[in-house]
C-alpha cells in the first residue's frame, strides 16, 4: 500500500510503499477515507511527543475516517505510534471505532475531531464543568483553543473567557483582565513562560484564594516546563492536572466521542476541511493552516 511514511525526523514524511499492516487477534481491517493533519500529527512524526516510541520508520497519524468492509464509514483512533494513520489502509480494534450516522462529512470529521476532543473530554471527564461556571482558555487563537470556548458555553460554562499570545513578546492579552482571576477552570493549551506568568497573577489577584481554582493542562506549545514558587501554590486552592494520553483511559476517551460526533455533525462545532491528497503529504506537511482551518489527507 501506498503511505505516509517518517524516515527521519528530520524530513517531512514522504510518499512511499508500505507493507499493508496485518491485523491481530480481534482486529478489522479498514480502507481509510480521511486522515487529519494535526499538531498531535506533527510533533509525533518529528519524535517529540510524549508518547514518541524514537522507532522509526513510522507511519504519522492517530486517527481519521475508515470505511469498513461492509461500507459502513467510521471514526477511529490509532493504538499504535508507529503505524498511524495516514496510509491507504490500517488495521484497528474495533473497540476503538464509532460508527458515523448517514450523511456526515467525513473530512469534517477528520479535521474536528482532535482538536475537539480535548477540551470535550477534559470538561466532561477530567474535571466535569457545573453549569454556571467560569472558564478561561489559554490559548484561544489556535483552532482547539477556539473550539474550546465553543464548547465550555456548549457544556454549559456562564462566562468564557480566551487568551492569546502577542506576536513577539510572548505574553498573554486578555479578553477581560479583571475576571481572569475569578475564573473556576483554566484549559491550558499554551504552557511555558506565559502560563507560568497567568498562575502566578491569577493566584496574586484572586479576591478568595480559598474558591478552588481548577487548571487542566493540554497542550505545550509555548514550551514544555515551568517554574513555579512554591507559595503561590500554598496560599490559594489550586489544582493542577493534565488532560491527554494517559490521563483518561482510552475507554473513557471513546465513550465520550459519540456525542462530540453528533455535536459536529449539526454544526455547533465546527472547523473548515483543507483536502489534500496523500501523495502530496510533503507539500501539506510545509503548509500551515489558517484560522479555522484543518488540512485532511485523503488516500
Amino acid at each position: 500500500m501506498k503511505a505516509a511514511v517518517v524516515t527521519s525526523y528530520a524530513e517531512p514524511p514522504h510518499y512511499q510503499d508500505f507493507a499493508v499492516p496485518q491485523p491481530r487477534d480481534g482486529e478489522i481491517t479498514l480502507d481509510v477515507v480521511a486522515v487529519g493533519l494535526h499538531p498531535r500529527t506533527r510533533s509525533g512524526a518529528a519524535g517529540q511527543h510524549y508518547t514518541s516510541s524514537g522507532k522509526l520508520p513510522m507511519i504519522p497519524g492517530v486517527d481519521g475516517v475508515g470505511r469498513r468492509a461492509d461500507g459502513r464509514l467510521v471514526y477511529f483512533v490509532a493504538e499504535d505510534d508507529v503505524i498511524g494513520t495516514m496510509a491507504e489502509r490500517v488495521a484497528v480494534d474495533p473497540r476503538r471505532t464509532i460508527e458515523l450516522p448517514a450523511g456526515a462529512d467525513p473530512a469534517r470529521i477528520a479535521a474536528a475531531m482532535n482538536p475537539a476532543m480535548s477540551s470535550w473530554v477534559a470538561l466532561r471527564r477530567r474535571v466535569p464543568l457545573r453549569p454556571g461556571q467560569s472558564v478561561l482558555v489559554l490559548g484561544a487563537a489556535g483552532n482547539a483553543g477556539s473550539m474550546a470556548m465553543r464548547i465550555a458555553k456548549l457544556l454549559g460554562a456562564g462566562e468564557v473567557l480566551g487568551a492569546a499570545r502577542r506576536p513577539g513578546d510572548g505574553l498573554l492579552a486578555l479578553d477581560e483582565v479583571a475576571k481572569a482571576a475569578e475564573v473556576d477552570l483554566v484549559l491550558d493549551y499554551l504552557w511555558g513562560e506565559p502560563a507560568q506568568e497567568a498562575i502566578v497573577a491569577i493566584l496574586t489577584d484572586r479576591a478568595d484564594r480559598g474558591r478552588e481554582l481548577n487548571w487542566v493542562q493540554i497542550g505545550s506549545v509555548a514550551g514544555p516546563t515551568v517554574q513555579l514558587p512554591s507559595a503561590a501554590l500554598r496560599s490559594a486552592n489550586f489544582r493542577l492536572q493534565g488532560n491527554g494520553q494517559g490521563a483518561v483511559s482510552a475507554r473513557a476517551y471513546l465513550s465520550e466521542l459519540p456525542a462530540l460526533i453528533d455535536e459536529i455533525g449539526r454544526g455547533t462545532i465546527a472547523i473548515a476541511p483543507r483536502p489534500v491528497p496523500l501523495s502530496d503529504v510533503e507539500r501539506a506537511w510545509a503548509h500551515q493552516d489558517a484560522p479555522g482551518e484543518r488540512t485532511v489527507l485523503i488516500p
